[in-house]
């Protein structure tokens, strides 16, 4: 990657797809940080560069690449390997991963107990990873699998795409009252509407939300 690319995306500011660390600090955190944006789009992590594009650089080539690779192999199930890349720029070194848009989603971040019952799927959502719903999750996993979607139209779904019409989004709780089904039920059709192309999933803080296509 080139000085003036590298440059210019540290000026943009961090993002849903670019994460600065001043430091790797620990495998646990960062495994939080990759992960999150493999399962978002893919992007980059850079690391010697401060939250506020501030270039601090880094002391050891060798102990942050053992960072990342502990990170990435044993605190992110499935494991994830970026692509490592060190960069001089004002005369200081930075590391660059550029990690992929996976198509092994969802990618899990172990705790330090490495437990699979602790681990947590994580997305960006704008300059932050956030832990994804239950919906998101579902959503990745069963892309991943890259399964027809059998779609028919029926009472519930024309419901659902008047109801959209008329307030622009629904979260599942919305949905589910609306035609009297279960929660898990109504997730399982919106989900397999975003599958089909019909319906868009957006992440927000509070819950996830659908709009159509």
């Amino acid at each position: 990657m080139k000085s003036k690319k590298i440059l210019e995306i540290i000026s943009s500011g961090e993002s849903t797809s670019v994460e600065f660390k001043r430091k790797s600090t620990t495998p646990e955190k960062l495994a939080k940080e990759i992960a999150a944006i493999a399962n978002t789009a893919g992007g980059y992590l850079f690391v010697g560069v401060d939250d506020n594009g501030t270039i601090y650089g880094i002391k050891s080539e060798k102990s942050e690449a053992d960072i990342v690779e502990q990170a990435c192999n044993f605190y992110i199930e499935p494991p994830i390997e970026p692509l490592i890349y060190i960069a001089t720029i004002n005369d200081k070194d930075i590391l660059i991963l550029t990690i992929p848009n996976s198509l092994n989603k969802p990618h899990r971040a172990k705790s330090s107990d490495l437990e699979e019952s602790s681990s947590k799927v994580y997305i960006r959502l704008g300059e932050k990873s956030v832990e994804a719903s239950k919906e998101m999750t579902r959503l990745m996993r069963q892309q991943a699998e890259d399964k027809p979607v059998k779609l028919s139209i029926g009472y519930n779904e024309k419901r659902l795409f008047n109801y959209l019409e008329k307030y622009e989004r629904a979260t599942v709780k919305d949905f589910a009252h609306l035609v009297n089904i279960s929660a898990r039920r109504a997730e399982r059709l919106l989900i397999r509407l975003v599958r089909a192309g019909v319906l868009s999933i957006h992440n927000d803080t509070n819950h996830d939300y659908f709009t159509l296509k």
